[in-house]
């Protein structure tokens, strides 16, 4: 059995997209129809933007996504029994499984980069990466890191990667606290915002309110959903998670441990790079993984 998983906000790079574009009438279209939809070219930032514009969030979002969802379209759903994203890619399996329709994700994705970014200036926060610790290890160490401010567990990634997320006081003390817990590695990420924490608060009810001005339908395919690790289909499930994974960690470990109970043994990611694939690999060794992220790679698939 075969799932689809989309990549989320990190996985951008200059010229993403370009070639797709340019070989793929019903993708140029797609990305022209991105653009009016937005009010703005969109495609003219993957293609031409320069990393300081692409790296931020308002603009990284509805990029990953676009580029996700015109391979996506290219390739269909046929032999596709569930999906997943990480974070911002759990819009892309949402509208690739029919819950969500693209000019509606796509003004969401991009609302949704605009509030997160905000959040990130209304209440400044940073995140760091955790290597080589077990989920246990992490939760003791957020518990004495706490007294210096709002920390917690933003992603699960992989077995021994597990991303926190909080108030800068805090990451910075679970950094230095780290390697007595047992980190092999702790370091500072390069981001806009405390996602996946509490600190994103601000963008949560705005957030609710967009959701409530968009249509969710049940989904065609199972997605396995960040907030709850679970496989979901009904619309008002999907809202709630949505909702939800704004301020929760991304259950990706488990997540992925889900699909394979489930009966997955393939993996594909489709969208810019390789991140998810290596993740996918650490998760569980049993499975097989690949890639969609050029022109050359439709090719090759189709």
């Amino acid at each position: 059995m075969k799932a689809y998983v989309f990549p989320g906000q990190g996985s951008q790079y200059c010229g993403m997209g370009r070639d797709i574009f340019e070989a793929f009438p019903a993708a140029k279209e797609l990305m022209q129809r991105a653009d009016e939809v937005l009010g703005f070219s969109i495609s003219a930032i993957m293609f031409t933007g320069s990393e300081d514009e692409l790296r931020q969030t308002r603009y990284t979002q509805p990029a990953i996504f676009l580029h996700s969802i015109a391979i996506a379209s290219l390739l269909g759903s046929e032999g596709v029994t569930m999906t997943a994203g990480h974070s911002l890619g759990e819009y892309s399996a949402l509208c690739f499984a029919g819950a969500i329709g693209f000019d509606d994700a796509m003004r969401i994705v991009a609302r949704r980069g605009e509030l997160m970014q905000n959040a990130g200036q209304q209440n400044p926060g940073t995140m760091a990466a955790l290597i080589g610790m077990q989920d246990s290890a992490v939760e003791n160490l957020l518990a004495e890191a706490s007294s210096a401010g709002i920390v917690q567990a933003a992603n699960f990634n992989s077995p021994g990667q597990v991303v926190i997320s909080g108030d800068v006081a805090a990451v910075k003390k679970a950094i230095e606290l780290a390697p007595s817990f047992g980190a092999r590695m702790a370091r500072e990420l390069v981001v806009s915002g405390a996602f996946h924490s509490p600190l994103m608060k601000p963008a949560e009810q705005e957030l609710a309110a967009a959701l409530e001005n968009i249509e969710i339908r049940d989904a065609r395919i199972p997605v396995c959903m960040n907030a709850v690790a679970e496989p979901v289909t009904a619309a008002p499930e999907i809202r709630k998670n949505l909702i939800m994974q704004l301020t929760s960690p991304v259950l990706w470990t488990q997540s992925i441990e889900a699909m394979v109970s489930g009966g997955i043994r393939e993996f594909i990611e489709i969208g810019p790079q390789k991140v998810l694939q290596g993740l996918i690999k650490r998760i569980d060794k049993s499975v097989t993984g690949s890639g969609i992220d050029t022109a050359e790679d439709i090719r090759r698939v189709m």
